[in-house]
C-alpha cells in the first residue's frame, strides 16, 4: 500500500513540472508541433459568373492577412490574374499588379482593371467581353514569402452548333476548324459547352472538334448508326487525334451580338453573289452561321424562308414549329450549299452596330 501510494505521488509530481506541450506515452515522450494557419488567405465569392459577349464582368476574388505576420506592410502586395487553359502546364497572362505599377497583357488591353473595392479586394473586371474571354481564370495574391491562389469560371450566355464547310462532312483538321468557327463569328467549343447544349437537347451524329483537341459528338436520342441504339444518351468521345492530318467537323460556340440580324425584303431571289451585293446595298452585309443561330437561340428569331448565308449555304431558322415549317422541332433548318451561280434564294443580312 505504501509502495502505490509512493508511485502516484512521484508520478503526479513528474507531470506537474512536465513542459505542455509534450505528451507522455508509455515510455515515450512525443513533441506536439501547433500548426499554423495560413497567413495569407485568397477566396473567391462565387466559383463561376455568367455573362454575355460584349458585357461587362466582375471576377470575384478576395485576400485575408494576418497582420501579426506581416507586421506593419513592409511588403508590397502582388496581385496577378491568369486565364488557364486545357493545358494545365500553360497559363495566359492577363494582369498584374504592384503598388501603382499595373501591367494588362495581349487582347485584354484597355478592358481589365482592379475593382478595388476595399483594401482586400483582389476583384478583375473585364469589360466588352469576347467570345474568346470564356474560361477559368486564377487570382493570386503575392506578399513576401506568403502566396495563395482561387480560381474562378466565366461562363457566356450563347449556343453551340454544329459546322462543317461546303468540302462536306470530316473535311478540317484541329487548326481548319478553329479558322471556320471564326469565319462564321463563332469560336470552337469547348467541352463543358457542348456538354452545356447537350443536356439542353443538342443531338449530332456527327464528331467534331472541341476546343481542347479532343474529337466527341452528342446524342439525345440513340439509335444504330449513331453509336448504336442500346447505348445511353451523351456525349460519346473519340479521343484525342492529331490536330494536322485528321479531318472532323467542328462544334462551334457563339452569343450576343450588338447588331442587326434579318431577311432581306426583295422583289426577286437571288443568285449567292446577288444576295452578297443586295446586303451591302442595304447598307449591311451577308449573315454568317453563328449570326442566325445567336438570332435564333438568343432572339427566337423565327422566319419560313430559305436564305443564303455568306459561308455559301442556305438555311433559315425555326423558333415555333409548325407545318412545312420544322414541324417536329425549333431549330436552323440546314438546305445545303446549292450552286452559286444558278440556284435562287432570299438573303438574311446583318447589320453592325457602331
Amino acid at each position: 500500500m505504501k509502495s502505490l501510494l509512493l508511485l502516484v505521488l512521484i508520478s503526479i509530481c513528474w507531470a506537474d513540472h512536465h513542459p505542455d506541450n509534450y505528451t507522455v506515452d508509455h515510455d515515450r515522450v512525443i513533441h506536439i508541433q501547433a500548426e499554423n494557419g495560413p497567413r495569407l488567405l485568397v477566396e473567391a465569392e462565387q466559383a463561376k459568373v455568367f455573362s454575355h459577349r460584349g458585357g461587362n464582368v466582375t471576377l470575384p476574388c478576395k485576400f485575408y492577412r494576418d497582420p501579426t505576420a506581416f507586421g506593419s506592410g513592409t511588403h508590397k502586395i502582388r496581385i496577378k490574374w491568369t486565364k488557364l487553359t486545357s493545358d494545365y502546364l500553360k497559363e495566359v497572362d492577363v494582369f498584374v499588379s504592384m503598388g501603382y505599377h499595373k501591367k494588362t497583357y495581349g487582347g485584354y488591353h484597355g478592358r481589365v482593371f482592379l475593382k478595388g473595392g476595399s483594401d482586400n479586394d483582389a476583384s478583375l473586371v473585364i469589360t466588352d467581353l469576347t467570345l474568346e474571354d470564356y474560361g477559368r481564370y486564377k487570382c493570386e495574391v503575392i506578399e513576401g514569402l506568403e502566396d495563395d491562389t482561387a480560381v474562378v469560371a466565366l461562363d457566356l450566355q450563347g449556343v453551340v452548333f454544329p459546322y462543317f464547310p461546303r468540302l462536306g462532312r470530316y473535311n478540317l483538321n484541329f487548326h481548319e476548324a478553329q479558322q471556320a468557327c471564326l469565319d462564321q463569328d463563332a469560336v470552337i467549343a469547348s467541352f463543358d459547352q457542348l456538354y452545356d447544349a447537350w443536356r439542353s437537347g443538342l443531338d449530332w451524329c456527327n464528331a467534331g472538334w472541341l476546343s481542347d483537341g479532343s474529337v466527341q459528338y452528342p446524342i439525345t436520342k440513340p439509335r444504330e448508326p449513331c453509336g448504336g441504339q442500346n447505348t445511353v444518351p451523351g456525349v460519346r468521345n473519340y479521343g484525342f487525334w492529331d490536330k494536322d492530318k485528321s479531318r472532323y467537323d467542328v462544334f462551334c460556340f457563339t452569343s450576343n451580338f450588338n447588331g442587326r440580324f434579318y431577311y432581306l425584303i426583295h422583289p426577286t431571289k437571288l443568285t449567292y453573289d446577288e444576295a452578297v451585293q443586295a446586303c451591302l446595298n442595304d447598307g449591311a452585309q451577308i449573315a454568317k452561321v453563328g449570326q442566325i443561330f445567336a438570332a435564333w437561340k438568343l432572339l427566337g428569331y423565327d422566319r419560313c424562308d430559305a436564305g443564303w448565308l455568306a459561308d455559301g449555304s442556305v438555311r433559315y431558322p425555326i423558333s415555333r414549329p409548325r407545318r412545312r415549317c420544322s414541324p417536329s422541332e425549333a431549330a436552323v433548318r440546314f438546305v445545303g450549299f446549292p450552286d452559286k451561280k444558278h440556284k435562287l434564294y432570299g438573303v438574311y443580312c446583318f447589320r453592325a452596330y457602331n
